[in-house]
């Protein structure tokens, strides 16, 4: 169901409600976390090996394994992040769902469009 489709359901809690997305849950689901400030494993400073960057990154968790993703499309998977880690970093989802990877990328700025830009 949809607001265009219930104009009631922005004012009633309980539509508002059903009208909400579903978030991914369970161990298969794919989540992101965009962490803006640097990132440091093991005390080393994360940086990105295509152009440098030292911060503003995009974390792709699904089920064990977090991506790391810099602005300019440079993507690696970073053992050094557990989901632990992962969970202890995502204080509080932002709630949207993308209906694929390449997809939330795009609308999250990490597919190169922003190559060589800090966006905070």
């Amino acid at each position: 169901m949809d607001r265009r489709t219930n104009p009631a359901a922005g004012t009633d809690p309980l539509l508002q409600l059903t009208d909400a997305p579903i978030l991914p849950t369970g161990p298969s689901a794919t989540r992101h976390l965009t962490h803006p400030q640097d990132l440091a494993l093991r005390g080393i400073p994360v940086m990105c090996s295509a152009c440098c960057a030292r911060r503003d990154w995009l974390l792709i968790n699904h089920g064990r394994n977090v991506w790391v993703i810099c602005r300019c499309g440079n993507q690696w998977l970073e053992p050094e992040i557990t989901r632990a880690d992962f969970d202890a970093l995502i204080f509080f989802p932002d709630g949207t769902v993308y209906p694929s990877i390449d997809q939330a990328l795009a609308a999250l700025g990490f597919d190169g469009t922003f190559a060589g830009t800090y966006l905070d």
